[in-house]
């Protein structure tokens, strides 16, 4: 496992997107694990089917006194009406619930806890080969009858185009906090779709972020270039209980439908960028992403 103290400016841009008239299909460019089984807690079984799919389960992560913990945090958050003045906070756009609470482990100390603890952070280190720094944290929140899904996308092309990153050297841990069943919004992926880079079409506008962290548009996918993804890779519905983690590449196809159920679908949501990987100047945007959304301290998690 390796760090770099001083990170290098890129002058080329490996993954171009939102640049051309026309989308395009792309070969990757870098690993998908870059540690070894003798890096971390996972056995190289595991490394490989991470690299093979894309994400892995862990199930479960956490242990239900700790689940019932963060969904105790969880409610506190969400009934904190001061909050909803804080831009990191995302509201859905018909009712004004709550969809999204961003930076969520610096607002809370019990959420902070998750950034730090090795079933978590060891992992990290273990797949991206070295020290790493939290590019995003969120809490998302699906309530039950009306909570809207997200469309297909690969985080990797917005975190590329708005935020500068260079290499596709992140990766994500989606901590369920509830339930998730497949008729609930449970999240999808393409498995081996992570391999393929979609180069999306349209211009980003000025602070995109405010329309997209509700409905994003501009930086998903092509119907073509999705239904060629689809039909190579299928589609995998990751249901669980809550405790359980599902950890996915950085330039996974995931998507998650509307929640129309009963039942609510919350979960924490924790981005990992290597050192080696610190964002640069957005590569198709007038300037970077607020640091809340995607970060500029590049400090190792210790």
């Amino acid at each position: 496992m390796t760090t770099m103290s001083t990170i290098p400016q890129v002058e080329q841009d490996l993954y171009p997107t939102r640049k051309g008239t026309e989308a395009a299909l792309l070969y990757r460019r870098d690993p998908v694990v870059w540690g070894d089984a003798a890096d971390g807690p996972m056995d190289a079984a595991t490394l490989a089917s991470y690299d093979e799919n894309g994400f892995l389960s862990v199930d479960p992560l956490i242990t239900p006194d700790e689940v019932e913990r963060y969904r105790g945090e969880l409610r506190r958050l969400s009934e904190d009406t001061a909050l909803r003045a804080d831009e990191r906070v995302v509201v859905e756009p018909e009712s004004d619930e709550l969809r999204s609470v961003f930076e969520v482990h610096k607002i809370s100390d019990v959420f902070a806890e998750l950034v730090t603890d090795p079933r978590v952070l060891d992992r990290a280190r273990q797949i991206l080969g070295s020290e790493v720094y939290v590019h995003q944290s969120r809490v998302n929140f699906k309530p039950g009858f009306g909570g809207n899904g997200f469309y297909w996308h690969s985080d990797f092309e917005t975190w590329h185009a708005e935020d500068g990153m260079p290499r596709m050297r992140a990766c994500s841990f989606s901590i369920a906090l509830t339930p998730n069943y497949d008729y609930n919004g449970a999240l999808m992926i393409m498995p081996g779709a992570h391999k393929t880079y979609v180069s999306c079409m349209g211009e980003t506008p000025d602070d995109h972020y405010r329309v997209s962290l509700k409905n994003q548009e501009i930086g998903t996918p092509d119907r073509g270039s999705l239904s060629l993804l689809a039909d190579k890779h299928g589609i995998a519905q990751l249901t669980g209980p809550a405790g359980a983690a599902t950890i996915f590449d950085c330039n996974c196809m995931h998507g998650s439908n509307g929640n129309i159920t009963p039942f609510p679908r919350s979960n924490v949501f924790i981005v990992f960028n290597s050192v080696e990987n610190a964002c640069v100047d957005p590569f198709s945007a007038g300037k970077p992403r607020p640091t809340f959304i995607g970060a500029r301290d590049f400090t190792p998690v210790r």
